[in-house]
């Protein structure tokens, strides 16, 4: 796996990812849901790192 290019702390289990602020890393927007169980994704255009933050509410309601 390549390293991430960037590590975001997020809240949420479900992160919206467009390449970020530097257009040479810019993609079409895509929803990324975060694996619970290890508390990350990676973004499979720009390879961003989402990790849930600590003590982050983690639910499955509506």
């Amino acid at each position: 796996m390549a390293e991430p290019t960037e590590v975001v702390y997020v809240d949420r289990e479900v992160i919206a990812c467009d390449g970020g602020t530097d257009p040479s890393l810019g993609h079409p927007r895509v929803f990324l849901n975060m694996n619970t169980e290890d508390g990350l994704v990676d973004c499979p255009y720009c390879s961003r790192r989402f990790v849930l933050k600590d003590g982050a509410k983690v639910g499955h309601g509506h």
